[in-house]
């Protein structure tokens, strides 16, 4: 009998009093003792309101529902399939949306229909993966940015893969503690190639200098990376590498005329395939013949050979003793022992050799300037603080 005159009401009532009398009849629904006669009523009546031309009616049925699992199933369907604003609560909160439903949603919905779903609590491992691999970019932060989501590793290098060059992205995962190294490098790389395709559109740099110039500084991100890497997954770090194309011979030369044995003994282990503790007996043997054939089975370039060879040997001579700045930082006294050596064997051939080394020579003296002077500045200031104090 209520429902009767609740329908009789509902069609002439303003848009607001029918959203308000539905919330009612929501709640009675949920919480009163109905009979089975009126809570088919009710249900019936429920239904037919998901028709009713004003979102507030159908958003006041999405707001009691949100929470609950005693709602009607077909109603929560229905309104989830609603337009945004009476979805969202649904989307949001709905305990009674299947994880299969929640999928289909995330692949054909909108961009808002995917970032409502992708702030829900406690979101799931499979559903966190959907969002990764079809969501927009809006859905894949707002993924991140949910505390309670449950985000495989796959799934985050899935986003950095299609949404590593907005900065929004980049800015929340690096700033999380428990990235693995290879996803930050390949954070880096993508930042590398938005800086080289930023360049290249505004015409400062031809887009081939541009390329090299963006692959030459992630090259040195990812070294300054790789010295603040943990031993143990270091491995890890130039699997990436290799698997990205990024482990080339350049790199892993900048790597040994930096000092950093570590990386340089790693990526020949991961481009080899020869044990680990073989390549270093291979690297620290006098006989550099051993070298040689290793070198050749990680599949470097045969020209750069001769600066790899006079790398190892100045560095069996000690010339790293003493050296300051850490491993991310090429040493200028071994590049230039290299380059001096590598000067005599010209040919047709080592041409692009004595390039790369002469522009690791400028480097490296333009960093050894820079160290020298940042030194001088922090003695002027020590001595000033110490006239001050006396």
């Amino acid at each position: 009998m209520i429902v009767r005159q609740f329908l009789q009401w509902v069609r002439s009532a303003p848009p607001g009093e029918r959203a308000e009398a539905t919330s009612a009849l929501a709640r009675a629904y949920l919480h009163s003792d109905l009979s089975p006669d009126d809570l088919a009523a009710a249900e019936g009546a429920m239904i037919m309101l998901l028709d009713d031309p004003s979102p507030l009616v159908r958003r006041a049925l999405s707001e009691v529902f949100a929470s609950s699992q005693k709602a009607p199933r077909i109603v929560v369907d229905a309104l989830a399939a609603d337009q945004l604003d009476v979805a969202y609560p649904i989307l949001t909160r709905s305990p009674m949306l299947l994880e299969d439903e929640m999928v289909d949603l995330i692949a054909t919905g909108t961009s808002d229909t995917q970032v409502a779903i992708a702030s829900r609590v406690m979101l799931s491992r499979p559903l966190a993966a959907a969002i990764s691999e079809v969501g927009s970019a809006e859905a894949c932060l707002t993924l991140l940015e949910n505390p309670d989501a449950d985000i495989a590793l796959f799934s985050v290098d899935r986003i950095v893969d299609r949404f590593g060059h907005l900065a929004a992205i980049r800015e929340n995962l690096t700033a999380r503690d428990d990235l693995p190294m290879p996803t930050r490098q390949a954070l880096l790389s993508k930042l590398s190639q938005t800086l080289a395709g930023f360049v290249t559109s505004r015409q400062w740099l031809g887009p081939e200098h541009a390329e090299y110039a963006a692959r030459e500084a992630c090259e040195k991100a990812t070294l300054a990376l790789a010295a603040e890497t943990p031993y143990e997954q270091v491995a890890a770090l130039m699997q990436h590498l290799r698997t990205s194309g990024q482990l080339t011979g350049g790199m892993i030369l900048r790597a040994l005329l930096s000092g950093n044995v570590v990386l340089f003994e790693e990526a020949l282990a991961e481009l080899s395939g020869v044990p680990l503790d073989r390549v270093t007996g291979y690297i620290h043997d006098k006989n550099i013949s051993g070298f040689h054939a290793l070198y050749s089975k990680a599949g470097l370039p045969d020209v750069a050979y001769p600066a790899f060879r006079e790398a190892i040997t100045a560095m069996r001579e000690g010339i790293l003793i003493g050296e300051q700045g850490g491993v991310a930082r090429l040493k200028r006294r071994m590049v230039e022992r290299v380059l001096s050596r590598c000067s005599h064997e010209r040919g047709p051939e080592t041409a692009s050799l004595l390039a790369l080394l002469r522009r690791f020579s400028v480097e490296a003296a333009r960093e050894e300037a820079r160290m020298f002077c940042d030194d001088l500045v922090a003695n002027d200031y020590m001595v000033a603080d110490h006239r001050m104090v006396a």
